[in-house]
Formats: C-alpha cells, structure tokens, sequence
C-alpha cells in the first residue's frame, strides 16, 4: 500500500486584470499584505483576446501576473481564491465603484504545470472545496510549455508563457533551496 506523502510547496501566481492604474496599484498592494513579497511582474498584457468582462469592467482592459517569494501548499489554493474574490469587493468599495474593476485570479505554478483556481465548473475541471475548482492550465516540459485543448488562448501567447517559465526557473531554483 502507498503512504500518503505531504504536498511539495507550491509557487502562488495571481492575474490582475484592470483598467485603471491606480486600481492595479491598490490591488497589488492588496495582494502583498496578504500573500508578501513579490518576485516577479509580468510585462502588462493588452487583455483583448475576449470580451468576457467588458460588460462588468469596460474596455481597455490590461492584464498583469503577479509572483509570489513565499511557496504555499497547494491544497490553500480555493481559500486563496475565495479571499480574492472578497478582495475584488475590497477594491470596487475602496473606489467607490457601482460594477467590478478588477479581477483577480489566482493560481499555483507547480514544477510540471500552472494551475488557475476558478468558480467556474466545466467538464475538465477539479473540484478543490467550497465551491472553488482546479484548471490545469499549462504543462511544463524541461524548456518550454504545452498549451492544452482547453487552455486559454491568451496563455497560449509566447509574452506569457516566457512569463510562465521564467517564474518556473525562480521556482526550481527555491526548491533545489529546500
């Protein structure tokens, strides 16, 4: 019989997807008090592949990637996402806003695969608990990624995945460390 082993620490990653610099700022700092330092931003992403949260944000939506110094275990992944989820609200007060400003996604990058957490059930998705599922999103292979058929198209995007795998490298390197 297999012994059951403890999770491998995890590298926390969040999407921010904004219109307004000073509601990334706030969101980011936000995110700091909460999860601490950072070790990596990625370049700032025209958000435009979809239209999906025009009706709630509006246009000209920019998307950014947030990394983590602090490795978490991965079963704290749907509290995370849930604790995002009030922050968003957090924000849209602070801003005394009448609809959403930003959306927030958290994920976990793994040594193998980044994982996005959602609230969205669908067919290839993992139950986590408290209403908060696993999409695997990306795999890793020794130097590069592989897009799945449900990817994202804008995580198929080169500008992205070189995010992705740079955050990978910081990754490794923090587990050789352990």
């Amino acid at each position: 019989m297999a012994e059951a082993k403890p999770f491998t620490p995890v590298k926390l990653i969040c999407g921010v997807i904004f219109s307004d610099q000073k509601v990334r700022a706030l969101a980011v700092e936000k995110l700091k008090q909460l999860y601490g330092p950072v070790d990596l931003i990625s370049p700032t992403f025209a958000f435009d592949i979809t239209d999906y949260y025009e009706k709630q944000m509006g246009k000209n939506l920019k998307r950014e990637f947030v990394s983590f110094k602090q490795l978490i275990p991965p079963e704290s992944l749907s509290e995370i996402k849930l604790r995002t989820n009030q922050l968003e609200e957090e924000i849209r007060v602070a801003f005394q806003a009448g609809g959403r400003v930003v959306n927030l996604d958290p994920g976990c990058l793994t040594s193998s695969a980044l994982i996005m957490a959602t609230a969205k059930n669908f067919a290839h998705r993992v139950p986590l608990q408290k209403g908060i599922y696993a999409h695997l999103e990306l795999l890793f292979t020794r130097k590069e990624t592989r897009p799945l058929d449900w990817t994202y198209p804008d995580y198929k995007e080169e500008e992205y995945q070189k995010f992705f795998l740079d955050v990978r490298r910081i990754y490794l390197s923090q587990l050789s460390d352990l």
